[in-house]
């Protein structure tokens, strides 16, 4: 079982190997080595963001009209191997088989391909002052420059599409470092973008951990950083960008609520809930961790929830009848499994709360899938941000308490409510302090929709018309049809 790339950086259109150390990166399903990928030294990062400047002096140049087809190509040749890349996918982040090939590479193609259309519709606006023959002025849309994304090991292709796109769309180069965890299907992108006609220079991969990443946020020649991950990394990253003034987009964390109303349908609830807990093996930045539900169904919600829960199928991520994988690693299952022991000192564990036994596969990052019954809001589980596939189940009484309490958070990334009555349904998202919301189902994140958060889950957005906003830049022009009248 191997994945090794060409290379395992991607750099001025073609493989590079590398110099760096080398770094295992292991199988979550079982630990085993699948590849191994050098860092990148500093010599290396200059390389990459030279090669991005090179690259965007071309591409800049070129009609939006080309760079739409461009990126439509990459559009189509990502969904020619979405098997090949969901499956290098599942081995690099332990995700089933049954995900990757719906949720990754494939919505990866759909913002290619939503950002495509885009390309030739960005447009400046005439703004008129006196009549047919005054003054007027005229708005110009550029791109910002050499931009760097710094992307998340749970959505490995994806993120770097939702970061590449909007990009290339406008005009921009890139540097994309991936997780360190997750090196591998970035290249998959990259590959698919110069076989579609993407000029070389222009999309960038580079491997490594913080210091990579710190390198290329301090970096004198990139305009422009676009983070996914943890909040504390955010504050880094903001913090390094801040030296040289760089535009900034943080895509962060949550401890997001998801509201179920007496008057819901209990099993559709339940459905939304699992799939904002335990989707991923819970490695969602945006899922409802904090389920609170109306204490008149919470006995039906739980019986129904618990039912369904037991009947979930761990097993091998490539098996496609596979539903929960793996943690993306052994450092991260200890960390989920530490919360596991806060819960159980604090609420009480209505299913789960250790490891996971998979046959055949005992070496494994495998935790269960857990709720928890939490008497009080300021149990660790129903603060803390725990990435993994733990719910954390409150009840409530009326609107007012709930929307107080699901509020009472630093982050607000996202949030959902269920309900019958839909004018409670718009008041509700009115009310909760959250960038992304869900009336009657969860996590659902067309490209067409912005998405981000406010608060300690982000600045900025992604996806969208909003995404251009944040990788482009406007130029106001004044245009005198007269003499100037100067007074001196």
């Amino acid at each position: 079982m191997r994945a090794q790339p060409e290379g395992s950086h991607y750099v001025d259109g073609a493989y590079l190997a590398g110099a760096g150390e080398r770094h295992p990166d292991p199988y979550p399903a079982t630990a085993e080595t699948i590849a191994e990928i050098a860092w990148a030294t500093p010599d290396e990062v200059d390389a990459a963001v030279a090669s991005a400047r090179r690259g965007f002096e071309v591409w800049r140049k070129t009609a939006p009209a080309e760079r739409g087809r461009v990126l439509r190509r990459a559009a189509d040749i990502l969904r020619r191997d979405n098997r090949a890349i969901s499956e290098i996918e599942t081995l690099d982040t332990g995700k089933p088989l049954q995900e990757t090939l719906v949720a990754d590479a494939a919505s990866g193609a759909d913002c290619l391909e939503y950002f495509a259309a885009q390309a030739a519709t960005l447009t400046g606006d005439h703004i008129g002052f006196s009549g047919d023959d005054g003054d007027f002025a005229y708005t110009r849309r550029e791109p910002l420059g050499v931009c760097v994304g710094i992307g998340a090991w749970n959505y490995p292709i994806q993120i770097a599409c939702w970061k590449a796109a909007p990009a290339l769309a406008c005009g921009n180069a890139m540097v994309f470092k991936p997780s360190e965890v997750t090196p591998l299907s970035a290249l998959s992108l990259a590959r698919a973008l110069s076989e579609a006609g993407l000029p070389d220079g222009v999309f960038n991969v580079v491997q490594g951990g913080g210091a990579v990443g710190a390198a290329l946020v301090a970096h004198p020649d990139v305009a422009k950083v676009s983070l996914t991950g943890e909040s504390g990394t955010g504050i880094k990253v903001m913090t390094g960008a801040a030296a040289t003034l760089k535009h900034v987009t943080l895509e962060l964390g949550g401890k997001s609520p998801l509201i179920v109303f007496d008057d819901a349908s209990i099993d559709q609830a339940v459905g939304a809930a699992m799939l904002a807990n335990f989707y991923s093996t819970g490695q969602v930045c945006s899922n409802g961790t904090r389920v609170f539900v109306h204490e008149a169904i919470k006995d039906a919600f739980i019986d129904r929830l618990l039912a369904r829960t037991r009947a979930l199928r761990l097993g091998d991520p490539l098996d496609e009848t596979t539903q929960i994988g793996p943690l993306v690693s052994a450092g991260h299952r200890d960390k989920v499994l530490g919360y596991y022991e806060k819960g159980k000192a604090e609420t009480t564990v209505l299913i789960g709360g250790g490891r996971a036994e998979v046959a055949g596969f005992e070496n494994g990052y495998w935790v269960e899938p857990t709720v928890f019954d939490v008497a009080s809001d300021a149990a660790v589980v129903a603060t803390e941000e725990i990435f993994g596939p733990a719910m954390s189940l409150l009840t409530f009484g009326d609107e007012d308490e709930v929307t107080a309490r699901a509020n009472a958070t630093r982050f607000g990334l996202a949030a959902g409510v269920f309900t019958r009555d839909l004018a409670r349904g718009h008041r509700m998202v009115a009310r909760l302090r959250a960038g992304t919301c869900w009336i009657n189902t969860y996590n659902l994140t067309p490209i067409e929709m912005p998405f981000g958060g406010v608060g300690r889950s982000g600045l900025g957005r992604e996806n969208g018309g909003a995404a251009i906003e944040h990788y482009s830049q406007v130029k106001s022009v004044y245009v005198a049809m007269t003499d100037i009248d100067a007074p001196y």
